[in-house]
């Protein structure tokens, strides 16, 4: 048996809809994850993208477990000296929603230059609307 590896012009990519209302921050970044590394297809090879687009509608509405809206702490340098700022889970999502599920999602995707490319797929919005409506995404179905 010969092992299958795919190449980049033999991808074929999927645009998915995912609601994000009401779903935990860190279950729902796995699971998307998955779907942007393209691990849920039989084809899937680790040095090639292989994964779908996904969007992500109602960001604003994800929840976290525990007290993690208070103590939670989100990091950001600016490179100058003193430049260092740390802000909440809370406010984040006061200040820019759809920062929350991508930096979660970021962090579960592998540490390399496919990355980028993988979150790239990523389209994160706050509210109900999107502008993908010409790809006709199908709603994906996510584990409880």
């Amino acid at each position: 048996m010969k092992t299958y590896m795919a190449k980049t012009a033999d991808v074929t990519r999927q645009w998915w809809l995912v609601d994000a209302e009401n779903q935990v921050v860190g279950r729902l970044a796995a699971q998307l994850a998955r779907v942007l590394m393209g691990k849920h297809r039989p084809t899937y090879t680790p040095h090639v993208d292989t994964g779908d687009f996904v969007v992500v509608i109602n960001a604003e509405k994800v929840r976290f477990t525990g007290k993690k809206w208070e103590t939670k702490q989100y990091e950001r340098y600016s490179g100058y000296p003193g430049g260092r700022r740390l802000e909440s889970a809370g406010h984040l999502l006061q200040r820019k929603p759809e920062e929350i599920l991508r930096h979660a999602v970021r962090l579960m995707l592998p540490k390399n230059k496919l990355a980028t490319k993988m979150l790239g797929k990523l389209k994160v919005y706050a509210g109900n609307d999107h502008p993908h409506h010409a790809q006709q995404p199908e709603v994906l179905e996510l584990k409880s």
